[in-house]
């Protein structure tokens, strides 16, 4: 029986997050407890998905993360992350207000940049780290060595700059040469000088994953592991340096078996031709998966545990292995292209030297519009396809894709598809109801109830006074209308009240619990409506199907439609007696909530509050008044989240 991994996709990369986490275990190892640790997570986490992997680093103990540029950073901020992130190349000036907007901590390489972040700290008012590379014989980013005091010496003198740290990056660290040591000497060269003059900085680094393995003196205050953490060594000479595991997987599944004849070409350019009758299967990857066109004629997978030939030209989304010697091979069975399957495994490291490449390379490209199903404690979290991943919220203007990066956010938060996809269903009907519709906002929410005997006065009926509470309520908020015209509806049940749902027409929804002889009619009255505190009229009330419907308002109100207007309703029913609990409740975002409970006069007894209020502040002031009241409250900047609200309680008679 085929998981829902397998039933959904026809090709994946596994990412198991167990394997970085013992591959983290091995360089918290090496590097000791006082070394602080900078996960490279740039390129998509060398495509195994930055946003997982971030998080998981941060499980582990992760100090810092670290990016290629202020885009990668931000798609890490608004996913949620709020860890130190520093952006390893040099930074553009373009990049300065997302930097600030989004708390990220640039390199800086020369000093004109510094300047101008100097005055865009200095507007934005703020105070903010940096890192400082130092070019010691990269060649690439970073201030160059003979110049690289004076430019600190002027940074340090910024006042809106923090030099939190200072790096350099190595040439060859994945093996030994005494061009690292040249490195290491310059390097030491300049923080003995910056020592000297007191220029002190907190953080000193320059061990990659090559350094980690090689050259402990290196590791000063912070390392800064990249290929490793994924399970690859940056040379085959490191690996006698620790146990890695890799974390990268690259599978698909066979789409078709064909025999063919002897003498019979496979592919385009006519590349292979069969040489006797083969049995050529089908896979659904190709270049456009960063499976490259070289491996043509000359890369393998994994087929029930063999290895199999490809054959003929790779194509953009397709290509083809022989499988005659495999026993009993059919549609629908796993082929690994990079991974492990029974006791056959093909590495990053073997497919990057028949491509003649790094295995750096492999791992960023291969797959990259494949789904990252990601592995942890043996269980499956099936993510959407890589596709949809990189996303810059200002740049988004497509609403059916905001809705997919909600509902995947919610897939992934929930770790289960159906679990996230029905919260993600529920969240959307309650806040903008099952058609497309402007999202319901309310602020400054008073409910005022007031509950009292029936007068003598009032009513000449004994059985009124002896059974029933009156019950005055006052709600008043502040929303935007749509409707000139709207509806005010009384439900008897829960059916009618999800009718009186489906209607965005509909301001306020009411649901009595009647005895009876209850009479919508004569026990459900609506005092007055009020926009603004100008009168509202009531235009007709009349009982339907769904309940009991008072529709208000009229022309008048066009002026005020789609602004925030104050709107207050006040409400008399009645409440039987031996009915000991009165409920409110919020089934809208809601900021800043005032209820109160009157009870005076009734001889109530041992009356409290139960509440529920979901939102960042779920707990409200409360004050009470013994025999008298209760009130709840919330101030104007804080919100409620639907579904909430309190149901007060008392002792039965």
């Amino acid at each position: 029986m085929k998981s829902p991994v397998e039933q959904k996709y026809r090709s994946w990369v596994e990412v198991d997050l167990d394997h970085f986490s013992r591959n983290w275990n091995e360089i918290k190892r090496l590097v000791g407890p006082d070394v602080k640790i900078l996960q490279a997570v740039k390129a998509d986490a060398y495509g195994h998905g930055a946003i997982e992997i971030s998080n998981i680093a941060l499980k582990n103990g992760v100090a810092f993360l670290g990016t290629a540029n202020a885009d990668e950073g931000v798609q890490l901020r608004v996913s949620g992350i709020n860890a130190p992130i520093i952006i390893l190349s040099p930074s553009m000036d373009s990049e300065i207000n997302d930097i600030i907007k989004y708390n990220l901590i640039p390199s800086v390489s020369d000093i004109d940049f510094a300047r101008k972040l100097q005055d865009g700290y200095q507007k934005a008012d703020i105070r903010a780290p940096i890192h400082i590379e130092v070019d010691t014989g990269m060649g690439r980013g970073g201030t160059m060595y003979n110049d690289a005091f004076k430019m600190i010496q002027e940074i340090s003198t910024l006042p809106n700059i923090i030099i939190e740290g200072v790096f350099t990056h190595l040439a060859v660290s994945e093996v030994i040469s005494d061009y690292n040591e040249r490195q290491w000497r310059l390097f030491k060269k300049l923080l003995d000088k910056l020592e000297k003059h007191r220029i002190r900085i907190p953080l000193k680094h320059m061990s990659n994953s090559g350094a980690i393995l090689n050259y402990p003196k290196f590791h000063l205050d912070m390392v800064r592991p990249g290929i490793m953490s994924y399970g690859v060594y940056p040379s085959p000479q490191d690996k006698t340096g620790a146990k890695l595991w890799p974390v990268m997987s690259f599978k698909t599944r066979i789409i078709l078996i064909k025999e063919f004849p002897k003498g019979f070409s496979i592919g385009y350019g006519r590349t292979y031709i069969t040489g006797k009758p083969s049995k050529i299967a089908t896979l659904p990857v190709g270049y456009g998966d960063g499976y490259g066109l070289i491996l043509s004629n000359q890369g393998e997978v994994l087929i029930r545990g063999e290895k199999v030939p490809i054959v003929g030209r790779i194509s953009m989304d397709m290509c083809t292995v022989d499988v005659t010697h495999i026993r009993d091979c059919q549609v629908g069975d796993e082929a690994v292209l990079m991974g492990c399957q029974g006791d056959q495994c093909i590495s990053a490291d073997d497919i990057a030297a028949r491509l003649k490449t790094i295995s750096y390379e492999i791992l960023c490209a291969l797959g990259k519009r494949a789904p990252r199903i990601f592995l942890h404690k043996g269980k499956a979290d099936i993510m959407e396809p890589r596709l949809k991943r990189v996303f810059i919220p200002d740049e988004e203007k497509s609403i059916s894709r905001i809705d997919n990066i909600i509902r995947s956010c919610f897939q992934t938060r929930a770790r289960n598809v159906e679990l996230g996809d029905a919260i993600y269903y529920e969240m959307f009907e309650t806040l903008f109801g099952k058609e497309d519709r402007m999202l319901e906002l309310r602020t400054n929410f008073r409910y005022d109830i007031k509950v009292e005997n029936y007068p003598q006065n009032e009513d000449p009926s004994e059985n009124l006074i002896e059974e029933y509470f009156k019950v005055t309520t006052h709600i008043e908020y502040v929303k935007t209308i749509r409707d000139a015209v709207f509806m005010i509806g009384c439900a008897k049940d829960n059916q009618q009240l999800a009718a009186f749902f489906e209607d965005k027409r509909c301001e306020y929804r009411w649901l009595l619990n009647q005895a009876e002889d209850f009479v919508m009619e004569r026990d459900f009255k609506i005092q007055q409506v009020r926009i603004d505190d100008q009168d509202v009229p009531i235009i007709r009330a009349e009982n339907t199907d769904r309940g009991y419907e008072v529709w208000c308002g009229g022309d008048h109100l066009q002026a005020s439609l789609n602004k925030p207007v104050k709107l207050a309703i006040d409400i008399v029913s009645r409440k039987l007696k031996n009915n000991n609990i009165l409920s409110v409740y919020l089934v809208y975002p809601t900021r800043g909530i005032h209820i109160s409970f009157n009870y005076a006069g009734t001889n109530m007894r041992n009356v409290r509050e139960v509440s529920f209020f979901a939102g960042k502040h779920p707990h409200p002031e409360i004050t009470k008044a013994r025999g008298k009241s209760i009130n709840l409250k919330l101030n104007d900047g804080e919100w409620i989240f639907p579904t909430s609200g309190v149901t007060f309680v008392w002792d039965p008679s």
